[in-house]
């Protein structure tokens, strides 16, 4: 006699299997989400008013408000840095493009009579200039990423000082100050760009097949060569993609404060991108990628330096809470560092 009954009972058995194995390989993809979280709570508790919005003159105001809108330019760099990671390459250039693109656009504001859509869309071509130099070393001349782009690094504040002529140039032009300082519905414009900036870049590889591509090429670039992927191409658009975004945030910083600063503007910003990227889950060695996890991670930064910034500590402590508050996330992303404390974990639960 046939068991009709064992279908019926291996079905849910099965289900349970395959929602088991989705959660144990989607589980270190949570740890940014709830490490980011934590830190918000712990920022409430150390500031009552930390969560407290208020509009002022038709203006958002908070210290929640202030995580988004200063992180907005850690976010934009990190998605660009998320798809050049994505084919194990690198870009420290971002921080001096900032300087490059911010003296653009305060220069020829200041000095020429161009309207300023043309300047912005000026500054925004700098960075796509930027962008294809660093990405035809790499992926023409085939240059080691940190050695081509360490280049940029290197040179392109001396570009910017140029530009300046080595002082802060300042501007006055409201259409330009919006990038920085506008509102939109209440909301910090920059907020609202990083939000347009990551929609249009996940609709972009997420919705179409450069997404797997950056994957592939990451991967194994030869492999992808033999499939008949032009891995050239695509680490090229990878890096004029992050020099755009670099533009994008050099605009946020220099309308933020109406003045270009070659020396300071971005200063370091290349590895908060870096390390939002690798909180956010992506590896250095370069596949699979996380967009909304990157965008996660560059909060977690902003986040940590807002909370140690109301809880009234001495800028001085800020670089040490941050490496100490990141090292333990990381530590808890590494199944290496979890596995003796799961071990111990299960020896307890058998033992009780």
């Amino acid at each position: 006699m046939v068991n009709t009954k064992t279908p019926e009972v291996a079905q849910p058995a099965a289900n349970r299997v395959n929602w088991r194995r989705t959660l144990q390989g989607t589980r270190k993809l949570w740890f940014p989400l709830a490490a980011f979280i934590l830190i918000l709570i712990g920022n409430g508790l150390i500031s009552p008013n930390f969560f407290a919005i208020r509009m002022v003159e038709g203006r958002m105001l908070g210290s929640l408000v202030d995580i988004f809108n200063r992180g907005a330019p850690t976010v934009i760099l990190a998605l660009g840095m998320t798809l050049v990671i994505a084919t194990k390459g690198i870009d420290l250039s971002v921080g001096a493009v900032i300087a490059i693109c911010g003296a653009v656009a305060a220069v020829l504001i200041d000095t020429t009579e161009l309207s300023p859509f043309v300047v912005i869309a000026i500054s925004l071509g700098a960075g796509v200039l930027c962008g294809l130099w660093n990405g035809v070393l790499v992926a023409v001349f085939d240059i080691q990423p940190f050695i081509a782009t360490l280049i940029l690094m290197v040179v392109g504040r001396g570009i910017a000082q140029l530009i300046t002529e080595g002082q802060i140039a300042i501007f006055n032009n409201p259409t330009l100050e919006f990038v920085g300082k506008g509102v939109v519905a209440g909301l910090p414009f920059p907020i609202l760009l990083s939000a347009f900036v990551f929609i249009i870049l996940f609709l972009f590889v997420r919705r179409t097949a450069i997404g797997l591509l950056l994957e592939a090429v990451g991967s194994n670039d030869r492999a992808s060569y033999y499939t008949g992927i032009d891995a050239r191409s695509i680490k090229l658009l990878a890096y004029v993609i992050s020099g755009l975004c670099a533009a994008i945030a050099g605009l946020i910083i220099t309308a933020d404060i109406k003045g270009a600063d070659a020396n300071n503007a971005g200063l370091w910003l290349e590895l908060d991108a870096v390390l939002a990227v690798v909180i956010g889950g992506t590896l250095l060695t370069g596949g699979r990628f996380y967009l909304g996890l990157s965008v996660i991670g560059a909060l977690i930064i902003q986040s940590i330096q807002t909370g140690i910034f109301v809880s009234g500590l001495p800028p001085t402590f800020n670089l040490i809470v941050q490496a100490v508050v990141i090292l333990t996330i990381l530590f808890i992303q590494s199944e290496e560092f979890r596995r003796p404390f799961a071990r111990l974990f299960q020896r307890v639960r058998k033992s009780a």
